[in-house]
């Protein structure tokens, strides 16, 4: 029998694809669920973006690209970075992966050395910490709860450091919180790594434009320029742009770096799909006033999910200022009995009730902290309003 290599062996299937396809599933064979735990926009790719890629089609623009990607994508890629973090990357300093995953992915096989520490602020997007095990990394888990609103300090990044630090990986607007660091919070972050130059940053931007009335997020080496020629830029077009299947993402950075991620991936996919590339041309130069409406409607969402978790027994929860994501606490759950008898334990035997009466979301244990779950709002007002009185009335139901 053929057996699998041993670095995967402990690696899960992440708990969001799994929690959405299983939910999945039960809708197939006729049980109704709701499914709220994929990180996926509900709104279609704008239709310029989409035009775009049928002009592709239409004009033979099917062929492989290079591994880092179209010259025309770099070009409109650094052209953003300029217009929207005023941030001067050449294209040699860009390359174009299978979406932000990938090029996350790209970026520690690239690094990462047996013994090479990556710290990873929980709760954390539940894919940081096995990429970086697959790497040959080892993953340094700091805990940041509801009292520093779930973002690092600088006292507790000062601590996680050692010598065998390779990267601090950074998520602002935060998966699964929802939580942006300001730039006051990333200026305390780079007076600790100005103390520890052998550190590098991982800073994923994916949710950059999905914002709502807070400071603008911005990734650190454009609030502490010093950082520049240690610090990785990752994002992508999947969320903004409402274009998760077309799988585009990038990253930006020192050009050894990204040279040596190009290369890796000219031994992988050789190139994303090149017309989701001049998909993602038109994307990044062409119009984004759908954002803001796009915006508007998520932030009617969002505090639609807040004020309902708020008034179901037993949850709580803060109101985040980006993404498309509330993270509840389940904690008064804990020790409650359903009615057949069962016992909630933890966050995901309260996941599990709650996949029984109908809504699927994903425990906090798959972000790195319990006991909470994870709801996304990218759905319609309809079906939240009727997955959130579910789960109102789950709660009800617990005994003492």
């Amino acid at each position: 029998m053929i057996r699998t290599s041993k670095r995967l062996a402990a690696v899960p299937p992440s708990a969001t694809v799994a929690t959405t396809f299983k939910a999945q599933a039960l809708q197939r064979a006729g049980k109704d669920v709701i499914g709220l735990a994929a990180g996926e926009p509900d709104f279609d790719t704008p239709g310029h973006i989409a035009d775009a890629a049928k002009r592709a089609i239409d004009r033979g623009l099917t062929r492989y690209a290079a591994p880092a990607g179209l010259p025309e994508l770099r070009d409109a890629i650094a052209g953003k970075l300029k217009r929207d973090n005023n941030l001067d990357y050449r294209s040699d300093q860009i390359s174009v992966g299978c979406g932000a995953k990938q090029s996350l992915f790209n970026v520690m096989l690239a690094t990462l050395d047996p013994g090479d520490e990556v710290i990873v602020p929980a709760p954390y997007w539940v894919s940081y910490v096995d990429i970086a095990r697959i790497a040959g990394g080892t993953p340094v888990i700091v805990p940041c709860g509801r009292g520093s609103r779930y973002k690092l300090t600088p006292e507790a990044l000062d601590a996680a450091i050692t010598p065998s630090t390779k990267w601090l990986v950074l998520c602002s607007p935060s998966n699964p919180t929802g939580a942006i660091y300001s730039a006051v919070e990333q200026r305390r972050l780079a007076e600790v790594l100005a103390r520890h130059p052998h550190v590098g940053i991982i800073y994923d931007h994916i949710y950059e434009h999905l914002v709502y009335g807070a400071e603008a997020s911005q990734p650190i080496n454009a609030v502490a320029p010093e950082l520049h020629e240690r610090t990785l830029i990752v994002n992508g077009l999947s969320k903004g742009y409402c274009m998760t299947g077309w799988r585009v993402g990038f990253v930006a950075g020192p050009t050894h770096v990204v040279s040596a991620v190009s290369n890796l991936q000219s031994q992988s996919t050789t190139s994303t799909s090149t017309i989701s590339q001049w998909a993602a041309v038109e994307a990044l130069n062409g119009s984004r006033g759908f954002m803001h409406n796009n915006n508007e409607i998520f932030k009617q969402r969002r505090d639609l999910v807040v004020d309902q978790i708020n008034k179901s027994p037993g949850l709580s929860c803060d109101v985040p200022d980006g993404a498309f994501y509330v993270f509840a606490s389940c904690a008064a759950t804990i020790g409650k009995k359903t009615s057949t008898g069962q016992t909630i334990r933890s966050d995901g035997d309260f996941v599990d009730y709650l996949l029984d009466r109908g809504v699927a979301v994903v425990p906090g244990a798959a972000f790195g902290m319990s006991p909470f779950f994870r709801i996304s709002y990218a759905a319609s007002t309809e079906v939240l309003t009727q997955a959130l009185a579910r789960i109102h009335e789950a709660c009800r139901d617990l005994l003492d």
